[in-house]
């Protein structure tokens, strides 16, 4: 098994990862100490041969002269009932508008009659996908994981879901296109051959946004992964050659119920901390 070995650097701790092909970690080496970590058994063997070789190329480093404040990490304050995202039920952001400045009767009866749609019925959809979607990523706590849903952040735009467990952490956008049939390439979307929508570059970019969040809090790698996760089309096709976005119809998300491998029981249990306080996600 080929693996590659990349070198990570951060709150005072320097260290060799191994990673799969697909970048999964499977094992690390403290480069100060020598210590080999394995996360996936099966592996065993090939990450010690890879990590030892790259340690032997390696000279300890020097640690400079700083005081220990230097490399403290920022504490968050006590969770407090307002401040526990864990309370938070799918699509919540979308009902709070709805409740606030959704559309009159006399607005949604005309619209009705014209035929025209309005952001309204918009958020109406969005909201019943992120309810489907929830309840599936709700029955995967059975198998060790941790769900978050509408997590608020600056500028209005929330997260619509989170997940976190032995394989990782999840962030995962829905999308609802009922009756339409969706196209995914590497870059983009089709829905019903429309325009190219950029539902993937905007997951990418929201996972790395979820990454700085929770790295500033755990003094650990936390790889994220972005998912899309499509509700009611009638067809799913996925082109892409070199997509690092995971694509999923609603249903299919119990697929990543068996993955491990990638955090501990006790980073599972930290990332959750960090990522249900509210304040943790003020600035992002």
């Amino acid at each position: 098994m080929e693996l590659h070995v990349t070198r990570w650097k951060r709150y005072g701790h320097d260290r060799l990862y191994a990673n799969l092909p697909d970048g999964t970690a499977v094992g690390w080496a403290d480069v100060t100490t020598g210590d080999i970590t394995i996360l996936r058994t099966e592996y065993r063997d090939d990450v010690i041969t890879v990590l030892t070789k790259h340690l032997q190329h390696l000279t300890p480093p020097t640690p400079p002269d700083r005081t220990p404040q230097a490399d403290a990490r920022p504490v968050l304050p006590p969770l407090t009932p307002a401040d526990d995202l864990a309370a938070n039920t799918p699509g919540a952001s979308l009902k709070d508008k709805l409740d606030e400045s959704g559309a009159g009767l006399v607005e949604r009866v005309v619209s009705w009659l014209l035929r025209r749609p309005t952001e309204w019925d918009s958020w109406r959809k969005g909201l019943a996908g992120e309810r489907r979607v929830g309840a599936e990523l709700n029955r995967l706590g059975r198998h060790g994981w941790r769900v978050l849903h509408s997590i608020p952040l600056a500028n209005k735009v929330d997260i619509d879901h989170l997940l976190i467990g032995p394989g990782g952490v999840f962030s995962i956008n829905t999308k609802h296109h009922h009756n339409k049939a969706v196209w995914v390439g590497d870059d983009s979307v089709k829905v019903d051959h429309g325009k190219p929508a950029p539902y993937a570059r905007k997951s990418r970019a929201e996972a790395k946004r979820v990454t700085r969040v929770l790295e500033r809090y755990c003094d650990f790698p936390v790889p994220v992964e972005p998912v899309l996760v499509f509700v009611g089309v009638t067809e799913l096709k996925v082109v892409a050659t070199q997509l690092d976005v995971r694509v999923y119809l609603e249903r299919q998300v119990s697929a990543l119920a068996p993955l491990s491998g990638v955090l501990t029981a006790a980073q599972v249990e930290q990332v959750y901390s960090v990522a249900r306080h509210r304040q943790a996600w003020a600035q992002a």
